[in-house]
């Protein structure tokens, strides 16, 4: 069991939305708890759910295992957020998973911890070590690109735990980071350790964000697909499809249960 497991606040904290747990946590709360981590050297495994990962999750075991055995799930996604709110589920607000990694960024360089990089490509690597070092000046312990073969897996773990890095961020796309996390995660000293999907690609230059009024209306998905169509129209189309029907299913049952409750009160 995860030295997390009894933690009094991801207790307190713990939800669960169609078939997922996740935490009621803050950004300013989920930067304390990752600080805490490294400060005392005790390891915690961190996620995030979204829609497409909420969908992913209802069609494949190992991935919903990978997350359901996270210490710390946050809530990176308007759809979940609103969606849960709906069903009567408190969440305080999103936690996107690229707004963490910033956040452990700027606390790496204030508090002197070494976060390691991997996956990506390695030019995107280089704007990324280039950013962090002429915005905080931070000296990341490492880095290794996402190209690499299972049969590499071992040597790469080494190289992370050698490197003496605080927290890991792994750039690669779901269900492979989950994966290798869940493969390696009694073998990988970082204290912290969390994916981060395409995030280095926005951090470093390559992929553009969207404008903050287009995140807080939830259409960011909007956006990506807008810059990259032909790639990620289909998967957007399907996962929020699915999820509409999901979530319609969920509400009634939650609408059903609460009106059932009125009339035994």
């Amino acid at each position: 069991m995860s030295g997390w497991a009894n933690h009094p606040l991801l207790m307190e904290r713990r939800r669960e939305f169609l078939a997922s747990p996740m935490h009621a946590l803050t950004m300013a709360e989920t930067l304390a708890l990752a600080e805490q981590a490294m400060r005392e050297r005790k390891p915690l495994h961190h996620t995030v759910v979204n829609v497409a990962k909420l969908i992913n999750m209802g069609k494949n075991d190992e991935l919903r295992e990978d997350v359901a055995t996270a210490d710390l799930i946050n809530v990176d996604g308007k759809g979940v957020l609103w969606g849960a709110r709906l069903c009567g589920i408190t969440l305080p607000e999103r936690v996107a998973g690229i707004d963490i990694m910033t956040g452990l960024f700027a606390l790496c360089a204030k508090k002197g911890f070494r976060p390691y990089l991997l996956g990506a490509e390695q030019s995107v690597l280089d704007a990324v070590e280039a950013r962090l070092a002429a915005e905080y000046g931070l000296t990341i312990a490492g880095m290794q690109d996402g190209y690499f073969k299972l049969e590499q897996e071992a040597e790469i773990v080494a190289a992370i735990n050698a490197s003496g890095a605080d927290c890991l961020f792994v750039a690669m796309p779901t269900p492979r980071k989950e994966r290798f996390l869940k493969r390696y995660r009694d073998v990988l000293r970082p204290s912290f350790v969390m994916g981060v999907g395409g995030s280095f690609d926005v951090y470093g230059g390559k992929v553009k964000r969207a404008p903050k009024l287009v995140q807080a209306l939830g259409m960011e998905w909007l956006f990506r697909v807008l810059q990259e169509p032909r790639r990620l129209w289909r998967r957007y189309y399907e996962t929020n499809t699915a999820y509409a029907g999901l979530l319609w299913r969920e509400y009634r049952r939650h609408r059903t249960q609460g009106e059932r409750q009125k009339i035994a009160g």
